[in-house]
């Protein structure tokens, strides 16, 4: 299929806007060493590391780790 074909596929669709989600709170926590990481990361059942600059809770994968779907014409 020619590029031009697969735009033509789109013609007319609905325009998708997917909003962006802004938390409820955010918190910095501050660790004095590894120790007190890990424990915190224990605590709330998610693996935390020196590089971890953010989270959710309840944890959410990042996007890019999430399920991809890809759509495949049969004909």
């Amino acid at each position: 299929m020619k590029k031009e074909d697969s735009l033509e596929i789109w013609d007319g669709m609905p325009e998708f806007v997917q909003e962006k989600k802004e938390p409820y709170s955010k918190i910095i926590f501050r660790f004095e060493n590894e120790d007190d990481l890990q424990e915190f990361a224990e605590l709330i059942g998610q693996k935390l590391t020196s590089k971890t600059k953010s989270s959710w809770h309840p944890f959410k994968p990042h996007r890019s780790a999430g399920v991809k779907m890809v759509y495949k014409d049969e004909q």
